[in-house]
């Protein structure tokens, strides 16, 4: 959970500055252990297994040496609860709590690998010991999802020190509305539902439109009708602060000063994330 012994962050001095202490807090240690707390690793028991790995750190006395992050979802369901010891990216699938100790003592400490807790290529009876040498993450290559596996959804100080709201900076200091939208429209950037109607053009409308009591918004559409469409619950879930930013940008753009989220109630995890998001966005001063 984010400390809130900081003042306001109102310039790009003072987010620069604040950037580089939470930087120095949270990344200064390398070494460190990842533990999936999307749903689907939820579901599995992977608070269990979170909370097991932090009880064997601190018998062995290495709080500040082996920090635990519980992020969002790393995308493969299947296999979970995972864990990912960094800085080696050592990828352990169906992970149970009685399996903390070797992953702490062994993997984490002496840099061994836990063969039985490896993923094992089905076709080629292999396993593979790095998380981008799975198949299924092999051929990925991660932009909206990037720092799911990273962060602490519910730190924003995490998302600060990763490079968030460095796109809201420049956005507000570094260019005009009229110009955000035409980078929007250069990008190619599309809805993701069915029509794909080019986001750019859409901002452009929305901008242009007249409204009779003079008050527009911004709606962001986290509800997802299609039969085990969970990519707006993952991405909301695992890095809320990223969705925030982009409204932020986007309100300015067409003109707005007020948004809304869509997000159904079946998503309570979700819901969590982002309601926590924007109370820590207005406490640090985005909102």
């Amino acid at each position: 959970m984010a400390s809130r012994n900081i003042p306001l962050i109102r310039t790009v001095e003072e987010l620069e500055k604040a950037r580089e202490r939470f930087r120095e807090k949270y990344y200064s240690v390398k070494r460190y252990i990842s533990v999936c707390g999307g749903t689907g690793c939820r579901g599995g028991g992977c608070l269990a297994v979170a909370e097991e790995i932090k009880n064997v750190i601190k018998e062995a006395g290495l709080e500040k040496e082996l920090p635990v992050r519980l992020t969002g979802c790393h995308g493969f369901c299947e296999r979970g609860p995972l864990v990912v010891v960094y800085p080696q990216k050592i990828f352990y699938q169906k992970v149970k709590p009685v399996h903390a100790r070797k992953i702490v003592l062994r993997s984490a400490v002496q840099g061994e690998v836990i063969e039985e807790l490896l993923y094992e290529i089905p076709e080629e009876a292999q396993k593979v010991v790095q998380e981008e040498e799975v198949p299924f993450y092999k051929h990925q290559m991660r932009l909206i999802f990037g720092m799911n596996g990273m962060i602490d959804p519910e730190n924003i100080e995490d998302y600060i020190a990763l490079g968030g709201y460095s796109a809201l900076r420049k956005a507000l200091f570094e260019m005009q509305p009229e110009q955000i939208i035409e980078e929007v429209k250069k990008s190619g950037l599309r809805g993701r539902g069915g029509a794909g109607f080019p986001t750019g053009r859409k901002w452009e409308s929305v901008r242009r439109a007249k409204s009779r009591d003079g008050i527009k918004y911004v709606i962001c559409n986290a509800d997802e009708g299609d039969p085990g469409a969970f990519m707006d619950r993952s991405l909301i879930e695992g890095n809320p602060h990223s969705v925030l930013e982009g409204m932020i940008i986007g309100a300015y753009a067409i003109g707005v000063h007020q948004g809304y989220v869509y997000i159904r109630r079946e998503y309570p995890l979700a819901l969590k994330m982002l309601t926590r998001a924007i109370q820590q966005a207005r406490e640090y001063g985005f909102l």
